[in-house]
């Protein structure tokens, strides 16, 4: 059983080497503030939580079970159980991991219970080592910071996403090879499982800046709020991204069919050259006694000159129809973005000119 517990007495003092007993006693006194954390859960973690706080079988089940839990809150009346999902940044994987912090909140408590290691709530630990002061704000106060921690820690998994995304955008106009596909669909799939657990998060996080939620003071509801707005930009972000790889994809399959259509072309012309040239070797091929060129002795070099001219005359049509491009002057007009200043609000320009229209 792996837990750290903390307890701010009524008097101020912050406490850190409690035992099960003085847990128990410092959630049944309801002064003060406890908040445990609790990593790894297992059976006997599931004891301890039954035991010392008497939450619900089915909320304890959740912390335990190893099966991914959607994003929700639950109102037992003198506390409440939310599940949030994060970044889980200890693994190394091509697709984002996501992982749960799930959290009791009662009145002079906080229980949070995660199965891997997470970088937010270590943050809000040493806060809470180094200053009292988050204690002492209260319970709500505390499962804010927990939650606007975690909140905060997907956004660098954006930022690398982003990254990876121009990545990939590059090599699709580059070289669309299979392995551009491939990082495509990996990170079209790393964008849904964000949205899948961050889209339900916004609803729950708008219902605790609500007055859905008793236990949760006026004073912390802006706070939460506050963590909305930041799941909104997270999805709005995470949406652009789908969106970028979307148009990626479009983009790959039609160089793809473009790299395609242009073998076609170059082995159509290939095709269209040698096709005649075939003819003519086929018929000075034929083995008969009668075939007058056969006993010249420029027929040979005719039937080559001749052989040479066709060629050009193909080569001519092919490139009198632009299939061909050898020789012609590529001109790229390429206007730049400008705006003129005359049109801007503000411009200083314009103040200039009314001066001197000034009488």
């Amino acid at each position: 059983m792996a837990f750290k517990a903390y307890y701010l007495s009524p008097e101020g003092r912050l406490r850190s080497d409690l035992t099960e007993k003085e847990i128990k006693d410092s959630s049944e006194s309801k002064q003060g503030l406890l908040w445990v954390d609790v990593v790894d859960s297992t059976e006997e973690d599931a004891k301890f939580l039954e035991r010392t706080f008497n939450f619900h079988p089915l909320a304890i089940e959740d912390c335990v079970s190893r099966n991914v839990h959607p994003p929700k809150v639950d109102d037992f009346g003198d506390y409440l159980f939310m599940i949030m999902h994060g970044i889980n940044y200890t693994v190394e994987s091509d697709i984002v991991q996501t992982t749960e912090l799930a959290l009791f909140l009662g009145t002079n408590f906080v229980v949070s219970n995660h199965n891997v290691p997470l970088y937010s709530v270590e943050f809000v630990r040493g806060q809470v080592e180094a200053d009292d002061r988050l204690m002492k704000r209260g319970a709500d106060f505390l499962a804010h910071a927990l939650i606007d921690a975690l909140v905060d820690n997907v956004s660098p998994a954006i930022d690398q996403m982003n990254e990876i995304a121009g990545d990939i955008e590059e090599e699709v106009i580059l070289s669309p090879q299979q392995p551009a596909l491939e990082n495509i669909l990996k990170l079209k799939r790393s964008t849904q499982r964000l949205h899948r657990v961050m889209a339900p998060q916004r609803e729950i996080l708008n219902r605790l800046g609500r007055r859905d939620f008793a236990i949760v003071s006026e004073e912390a509801r802006i706070f939460f709020r506050d963590i909305y707005d930041h799941i909104m930009r997270i999805e709005d972000l995470n949406q652009t991204l789908r969106e970028r790889m979307d148009n990626a994809l479009s983009i790959y399959l039609s160089s793809v069919a473009n790299r395609q259509n242009e073998t076609m072309k170059l082995l159509s012309i290939v095709a269209a050259i040698f096709l005649p040239l075939t003819l003519i070797v086929g018929i000075y091929g034929m083995n008969f006694q009668n075939m007058p060129e056969l006993n010249t002795s420029w027929g040979y070099f005719a039937v080559l000159s001749f052989i040479a001219i066709v060629i050009l005359i193909v080569i001519l049509q092919f490139w009198a129809r632009g299939w061909v491009n050898w020789g012609r002057r590529r001109i790229i007009r390429v206007r730049p973005f400008a705006v003129k200043p005359e049109k801007l609000v503000g411009y200083i320009g314009h103040l200039k000119k009314g001066r001197r229209e000034k009488p």
